[in-house]
């Protein structure tokens, strides 16, 4: 049986392609989830048509977002003591239907390394989706280069978008699958394929979109204010941003006093929309702010103009074409808004079905179809 850890809605985004590939094959699969995101779950996975996680590794009743790295202490104990509780049930689990017990997990989360030893604890092979990408610092990002690399010594299968991520991991033990892509593309595909929902509220016409959320940018007041400052000096200046905010980037917004850079026409404070809704909103922007990799991978493949706010980047997705690097330098983002146009290019949403080659690869580990997938 495979069983797919994930504990973000990112996560839950680009391994969903990997579950309905594998649900396509008719192969046993099941969704764990760790709970570092829990009041968007439910819509995620309805807007994915994905079932609800067939395993919970924190108690749900006590489950909630994880806002600040302070918490993630009590997180990490409450995912142990539930995985220790629950061990016997979860090794039936994974070999209920005879195949090799496979369990993925993605990224650079908490939940992918934590994911990735729980597995081996319950006797599982490891396959690591979106494997190898290096930003060539260890604090930059924070912690996620830090967990990319603790998951890589966990690794049986590690599921490498490109040579490059493959040239990075070859002193690791294991086997490398080149995918041709990460599965965000596969996601990309299916949201835009989808029939687009009404939304409830219009965008300003000739919108860009902005989205900054990540703790070494935002746990910094000055870059942070600098960054949004910018922002809201060329939205008005120029074409309207739109910028999207969470609940944790709500807070820090209000304790910083930066809710008054926002107005209703030119920077349009918003609410995230859930992935389905987001899509189309984003294939229709004149260019893309963002400290997301994964933003700015979808921005890439798009061919959307997509300034990166962040001294380093893992992703070499848009480099050269449609990317710019800022280095959190407000000059270099105020020289991109000026000039973005330069950077769009046709995008590379094609034919490469990444997902495809995952399950494949899982497959060659031997063991028939099973009866069902699902939870």
């Amino acid at each position: 049986m495979i069983a797919l850890i994930v504990g973000t809605t990112a996560e839950l985004i680009k391994m969903a392609p990997v579950f309905h590939e594998l649900a396509a094959r008719g192969r046993l699969a099941e969704i764990w989830y760790t709970g570092q995101h829990v009041d968007e779950l439910s819509p995620t996975s309805r807007d994915l048509d994905l079932p609800e996680p067939a395993v919970w590794l924190v108690p749900r009743g006590t489950a909630r977002n994880l806002a600040r790295p302070a918490e993630v202490p009590a997180w990490l104990v409450r995912v142990v003591r539930t995985t220790w509780a629950r061990r016997a049930e979860l090794r039936r689990r994974l070999t209920v239907d005879g195949t090799p017990a496979v369990v993925l997990v993605h990224g650079d989360t908490f939940t992918a390394p934590l994911g990735a030893l729980i597995g081996r604890r319950l006797g599982a092979r490891i396959g690591h989706v979106e494997a190898g990408m290096r930003s060539g610092s260890l604090l930059h990002p924070f912690p996620e280069e830090l967990n990319r690399r603790a998951v890589a010594h966990l690794t049986d299968i590690h599921f490498a978008p490109t040579e490059r991520e493959e040239h990075n991991l070859r002193r690791r033990r294991g086997v490398v699958v080149v995918t041709g892509a990460n599965t965000v593309v596969d996601a990309v595909r299916y949201a835009l394929e989808r029939p687009e929902e009404e939304d409830a509220r219009s965008f300003p016409e000739g919108y860009g979109v902005a989205t900054l959320h990540r703790f070494e940018l935002v746990r910094d007041e000055s870059l942070y204010r600098d960054a949004l400052e910018c922002l809201a000096d060329y939205a008005r200046r120029r074409h309207p941003i739109v910028y999207f905010a969470g609940r944790s980037e709500l807070e820090r917004l209000g304790s910083y006093g930066l809710l008054s850079l926002f107005d209703e026409e030119r920077f349009v404070l918003a609410e995230k929309l859930s992935y389905v809704r987001f899509l189309p909103v984003l294939a229709k922007a004149r260019f893309v702010v963002t400290d997301s990799g994964g933003l700015q991978e979808e921005s890439a493949h798009l061919g959307i103009p997509c300034a990166v706010h962040r001294r380093h980047t893992e992703r070499m997705d848009g480099v050269g074409v449609s990317m710019v690097l800022t280095g959190l330098d407000r000059d270099a983002l105020s020289q991109f808004l000026e000039g973005h146009e330069r950077h769009r290019s046709a995008g590379t949403v094609g034919d490469v079905r990444p997902s495809a080659l995952i399950v494949d690869a899982i497959e060659a580990l031997g063991g028939g179809a099973a009866a069902r997938v699902g939870g």
